[in-house]
Parts: C-alpha cells; structure tokens; sequence
C-alpha cells in the first residue's frame, strides 16, 4: 500500500513530507513488512504561521475562534504537502497520515491526561482523496499511557533486540528507546534536545535566527557548571521512566531562572554551550539508570545536524562504554526517520493491529477520517514478522 506521512515537530520548523510504499511478504496473518521511501521533503510554515504555533504551544491565549482558524490554516497546510507530493509522486495513496502539529502535552503528577495536536484531518483527505489517520496519540493516554513517544514502536520491530541497542531521537524534546530482549522497547522522554537551543537563538537574535547552524555559536561559549547544575534539578529529571513531556516543560523562563540561582545571566555562546551539555548530561543519566546493558545508541532527527551536540553526546555516553552511531549508517535517514514511524503506524491501524507504549495495554491507534469516496478496510492481521527497510537502489517506484 501507498502511505503519505505528515508530521511537524515541536520546532515547528517545518511540515515532513514522506511517500512510503509499505509491502507485506511471508505468513498472511503476521506478516513481515517492508518500507520503501519513494519521496522525503520538508515544506517551510510561513513566517507568520510558524510565530502563531510556537505563540500558542508557548501559552498564548486563543479564544474559539483564533484556535479554529489557527488547526483549519494547519490543516490547509498539511492537505497542499500532500497533494504536492502525490502528485509529484504519481502515487495513489491509499492512506495519509497525519501526526499534526503538537501545541500541548498535558502530564499531571507524571500520569499524561491529554495531548493536542492540530491540523484538521478532513482538509487532508479532501485534498489526498483518501481516508486520513490522525488523533495518534489519544487512544494509549486514554488505557492509561503516556501517549509518547511512539519511536519504540518502529525500533522494537525494526531492530534487533539482542544487539543491547538504545534509539535516541532529538527533535525539540530528546527521547530514548531501549531495546529489549523479549522485542519490547522502554520507550520515554528524557528532557530538552533543541528545544531550548531554538528557543535562546531566536530570543537573543530576535527571531533573526531560529536555531545554531552546526552548532557553531555554542562552540564559541564556555560551559557553566553552576548554571548547568540548577538545570539539573529540574522536577522531570527526577520522575521514572516511562515518561513524557513537551515544550511546555522547559522555556527559557526555567534557564533565566537556573542562571538567576547560579547568579549570572550568560551571554549566548555561553548559554548554548551549557545547554548543549545539559541536553547530553539528562540522555546519558536516563541512559545509565534505565539502560546500563546498553552499548550502542543511535541517533536520529534534526539534533544529529548539530556536531557540537553529538560531541557532547559522545563524551557523556564514552564513560560508560557506550559508543555513539547516527541512523543513515544504517540506512534511515535521521530527518525522516520519524515520518517512516508514522507511517508504519498507519499501516499497523489500517490493518487494526493493537501497538502498545510500556504498559502492555495495546490499542489500535488514531481516528480514521473517510475520503471523499470512503473506505474499506482489508481484513485484519495478527501482527507483523519484522520490519525492513528498502534501499532507495532496489525500489519498485521511485519519484
């Protein structure tokens, strides 16, 4: 089947865009499935666009209307990336589906009570022609989950699990998968990776810049450890694993905050530096508690562009005789390893094959919105063999 995959991080730096031909081989009722990426792209928010997201996951208050405006202009956004990218493709698809925009991640004495993702679904299907999958995330907090991250979804299947391998994503929040040996993942949130080095650069250049390129400005600066050490202190750090959390969390209110304990208030080299650490410093703990068997830990999303990042990831991992790798040394493209997650996602729900987070209660995830023609869906499966990816050299189509 032809899946599309959209997705905007909590950066909100932009829409990723993957078509992904998902092929089914071997026992009909478990099969294995193979992923083959036929297009990757990231399509730019508007300025404005992109400032009114970030306002509003950062609290701006919207009334009813500035919030329908606001989740109808997403899905308008999400709906032209992807009838661009079919048509570019040539692609029929069969399914779209749409992670949205996350604005809110609500955890309450570390039990998540809702999440909210906006960009109205039936502007994408009217749009793709067919049915699209979205709300991912409500069906796991609703058994009791924490309805993040999904990562350790596609990595329990995708790798093996005797290799003593964790996964690490480094979107605006870090999180972690650790493989385990029965196939199951401990997948969970360990803290801030870009989002408060985004956040510092468009701050201090204001909004001129929105990020570090090649983390250059950190490696100008100088690390403060008392500033680094009031960071640490932060109540999330302290909670067990599994846990989620989002932008929310950690603002630049907690850093000046942390600086205003350590009694400095640092100029930015010196803030992206200590951030920088701070980011590898929160990994490598949850790491050695959660996963001291662990000696591999790849890496993906937008962090791995960062070197000065993957230093310090390095030298906090080293120590404990774990070695860092990034994920195209093994073939998935660490900007859009993420959209083939979601895209195997779309086709475990298409197939109505329960996932589960961490707490064993597997629930078929999303909610399905119908094309203009509606839908059948095909009979259902028990499961799936393993997961494979396709070489862009060995593909069927390509665009």
């Amino acid at each position: 089947m032809i899946i599309v995959s959209l997705q905007s991080g909590t950066s909100a730096d932009g829409i990723d865009v993957a078509v992904v031909e998902a092929t089914a081989s071997g026992n009909p009722a478990a099969p294995d499935v193979a992923l083959a990426p036929l297009l990757t792209r990231t399509v730019d928010w508007a300025p404005e666009l992109q400032a009114q997201i970030l306002a509003y996951a950062d609290g701006a208050a919207l009334d009813a209307g500035a919030h329908t405006a606001l989740t109808t202009a997403l899905g308008q956004g999400f709906a032209a990336a992807a009838a661009a990218a079919i048509t570019e493709c040539g692609a029929v698809p069969d399914l779209v589906v749409s992670h949205g925009q996350t604005v809110f991640h609500w955890v309450e004495e570390g039990r998540a009570r809702g999440t909210l993702q906006l960009g109205e679904p039936a502007w994408i299907a009217e749009a793709a022609g067919c049915p699209v999958l979205s709300n991912l995330r409500a069906a796991d907090i609703a058994a009791g989950g924490q309805g993040a991250p999904l990562m350790g979804l596609f990595d329990a299947a995708f790798f093996d699990p005797a290799a003593r391998t964790a996964t690490l994503n480094l979107g605006g929040i870090a999180n972690l998968q650790i493989l385990r040996g029965d196939g199951s993942a401990l997948a969970f949130d360990t803290g801030p990776a870009n989002v408060l080095l985004d956040a510092a650069v468009a701050e201090q250049t204001g909004g001129a810049l929105g990020f570090d390129l090649d983390g250059k400005l950190a490696a100008a600066g100088t690390v403060h450890d008392g500033v680094l050490a009031a960071l640490l202190e932060h109540p999330f750090l302290q909670r067990p694993a599994p846990k989620s959390t989002g932008r929310e969390t950690f603002t630049l209110a907690g850093v000046l905050a942390a600086e205003e304990t350590a009694g400095v208030r640092l100029d930015l080299p010196d803030r992206l530096a200590t951030l920088t650490r701070y980011t590898a410093a929160t990994v490598a703990a949850a790491l050695r508690s959660h996963g001291p068997e662990v000696r591999t830990v790849v890496a993906s999303g937008g962090g791995v562009r960062n070197p000065g990042l993957l230093r310090e990831l390095s030298a906090a991992l080293t120590p404990d005789g774990v070695s860092l790798r990034t994920s195209d040394e093994l073939g998935l493209n660490p900007d859009f390893k993420e959209s083939l997650l979601f895209a195997f996602l779309g086709f475990c729900s298409w197939h109505r094959i329960p996932v589960s987070l961490n707490r064993g209660t597997a629930r078929i995830a999303g909610v399905l919105s119908p094309g203009p023609l509606g839908f059948t869906l095909p009979a259902p499966l028990n499961g799936i063999g393993s997961l494979t990816m396709i070489a862009p050299s060995t593909r069927r189509t390509q665009c």
